[in-house]
């Protein structure tokens, strides 16, 4: 019962994974934030291998998934301290989210709840000629507090899942070492049925 419990409990938190972190992926994809699109999808295969491991019994599985969470962990909290400009970070570099290679931004920069966007003309002089200068006021939760919401609900779900997951390894480990000991005793305790022989062995008398 135990096992089953923390199975479906944890099975349970794959799904939440799965769809929070597609639904991230998305508004990423939209903002061109390609370091969290190629982090992004590696979680997500790493979740179904987590996902699959703990419906068929496979400990492995689930260890790797459990690792891989300690990294996803580490991850979001360097994107926290990232667009809270942490230290030397500057949530304006273009080398971390993107590579460097465009200029884009958070897609909810322009997009979150109560932004106006307002184009600038002219553009400044610096401005490249291909890129549009806006300005962006009224909103009512900034855009990095958006990123900083995601990463806390990533966190949130990954150290939870971290701790079902060494549960359930524990458990599939103690079952498989309760069947090994039964089926060893069966294979070395029984013994099948003896074959008798129903021919009847008659003295033999010699003379002299």
């Amino acid at each position: 019962m135990g096992c089953c419990s923390g199975r479906c409990t944890l099975a349970f938190l794959c799904g939440m994974q799965l769809i929070s972190i597609l639904e991230r992926q998305i508004f990423d994809f939209l903002g061109y934030q390609w370091a969290p699109i190629l982090t992004n999808f590696v979680h997500v295969i790493t979740v179904i291998l987590g996902l699959f491991g703990t419906v068929q019994f496979r400990p492995r599985y689930v260890t790797g998934y459990a690792v891989w969470l300690v990294f996803w962990v580490t991850w979001n909290i360097f994107i926290i301290c990232f667009y809270l400009e942490v230290g030397e970070l500057s949530k304006d570099s273009d080398l971390i989210m993107t590579f460097n290679i465009s200029m884009h931004r958070s897609w909810w920069m322009e997009n979150g709840p109560g932004c106006r966007v307002t184009p600038v003309t002219p553009p400044p002089s610096w401005a490249p000629e291909d890129h549009r200068y806006i300005s962006i006021a009224g909103c009512l939760l900034e855009y990095q507090y958006v990123e900083v919401a995601h990463s806390s609900l990533q966190i949130l779900l990954a150290l939870v899942g971290f701790i079902y997951a060494c549960y359930v390894v524990k458990l599939i480990s103690e079952e498989e070492d309760s069947f090994d000991f039964i089926g060893g005793f069966d294979s070395y305790g029984y013994q099948g049925p003896q074959k008798t022989s129903h021919l009847q062995l008659q003295p033999m008398y010699m003379s002299k």
